[in-house]
């Protein structure tokens, strides 16, 4: 909203209209009460100048009758154009441009009628005082107009420059927000899938201990040592990306280390077949480590809660997409009771999948007679699966087409 409260500019632009009323009369040498009427005229002229700014098109017609006024009472003469031309300064400079230049050519064409009807000569009227006038109002005129668009183009630019920086700050705000998202979901992944192992290999180890096979007990501990291990790595990893620490980093899990994950599962009494089909050596890095982390969460969930006895991975890759199928065979169940306690889990799935474009399918399947049945899936769509006993099913779908390698 643009300020309409008298400012020090329109103090001093009041102060020239009446000092130029004030010089005419000394000029000039009219009498006494002449000489005060003409000062007042120049006040009251000063007065609009100060008003101009609140009420630019009144003050302006006021401006344009009292200079009639002061000439129709025959007053020391100054001109039309140096006593508006401060009031027509103020009106253009608040957006008023075309009353302003119809009152100045008003105010132009009656004081040449005026002079001419005095007998003034007509060349001294036309070409000189008529051209020198013009001149001076268009000139105020235009710098009124060109002070508000440079107004305008200035607040524009602070305006710009405002929402510009509020973007970034927003764009800071949801890099973070997604790196924190990021972080949790690798110490989750990498966490929950330790500490599943950990605790089935430490049952298996006690029990091979219970039953004096140290052999079994020994490959048991070696397991959760070598679980240990690489969780530790990619802790360290994370760790040192939050500290910003230089040095190489571990690298990020990828396709070929899901037979190294499928092993570790084995080794703890759980059934894993992997099933491969396609072209997958040439998958972009980032959606190997997708799915590397699917496969993960799935086989942490089986272990943790699924009482299953075996479980199938199988990964298709065709030239536009891959998918990904994790079934079991234990207990099935809703999502909300097959994943840890908030169901960070198969979020933290849905979040990574997401932001390839992919989508999940998490829910029971009836799996063991080679009968068909009915899958409910997370998105509540169906589908046809073998019968029997309950499992559980994870099914992922993303594209290749589009994603950097």
């Amino acid at each position: 909203m643009p300020d309409t409260s008298p400012a020090r500019a329109d103090a001093l632009l009041a102060a020239a209209t009446l000092g130029l009323v004030a010089v005419a009369v000394a000029a000039e040498r009219p009498a006494a009460g002449g000489a005060a009427l003409a000062v007042l005229f120049g006040a009251g002229l000063g007065g609009l100048v100060l008003c101009a700014r609140r009420w630019p098109v009144p003050a302006l017609l006021a401006t344009a009758v009292a200079i009639l006024g002061y000439y129709a009472l025959d007053l020391p003469p100054v001109g039309v154009a140096a006593p508006a031309a401060a009031v027509l300064y103020r009106v253009s400079e608040r957006g008023r441009v075309t009353p302003a230049a119809v009152v100045a050519g008003s105010l132009l064409a009656v004081s040449v009628v005026a002079r001419l009807a005095e007998g003034d000569d007509i060349g001294v009227v036309v070409g000189t005082q008529l051209g020198s006038e013009a001149a001076l109002l268009l000139a105020v005129i235009a710098l009124g107009d060109a002070v508000r668009n440079r107004r305008s183009l200035r607040a524009a630019l602070i305006r710009q420059a405002v929402a510009a920086d509020e973007e970034r700050h927003r764009e800071a705000a949801r890099q973070v927000e997604a790196e924190r998202l990021r972080i949790a979901r690798e110490v989750h992944d990498t966490l929950g899938h330790t500490m599943s192992v950990i605790t089935l290999q430490s049952a298996v180890a006690r029990e091979a201990l219970a039953d004096s096979d140290p052999a079994q007990a020994e490959s048991a501990l070696a397991a959760i040592r070598s679980v240990s291990g690489s969780a530790m790595a990619e802790l360290r990893a994370t760790l040192g990306t939050l500290r910003r620490e230089p040095g190489p980093r571990e690298p990020v899990p990828g396709f070929d280390q899901i037979p190294a994950l499928v092993d570790g599962v084995r080794r703890g009494g759980l059934a894993v077949d992997l099933r491969v089909e396609g072209p997958v050596d040439t998958l972009p890095a980032v959606v190997g480590s997708t799915v590397y982390r699917v496969v993960q969460e799935a086989l942490t969930n089986v272990l943790r809660h699924a009482e299953a006895t075996r479980v199938t991975v199988t990964v298709r890759a065709t030239p536009g997409r891959l998918t990904l199928e994790v079934v079991d065979d234990g207990r099935g169940g809703p999502p909300a009771v097959r994943t840890d306690g908030e169901g960070q889990g198969l979020r933290g799935m849905a979040e990574r999948v997401a932001l390839l474009g992919g989508t999940v399918e998490t829910g029971t399947v009836e799996t063991g007679t080679g009968e068909t049945g009915t899958v409910e899936t997370g998105s509540a769509e169906t589908g046809t699966v073998e019968t029997g006993s309950a499992g559980f099913r994870v099914a992922v779908s993303l594209p290749l087409a589009g994603v950097a390698a």
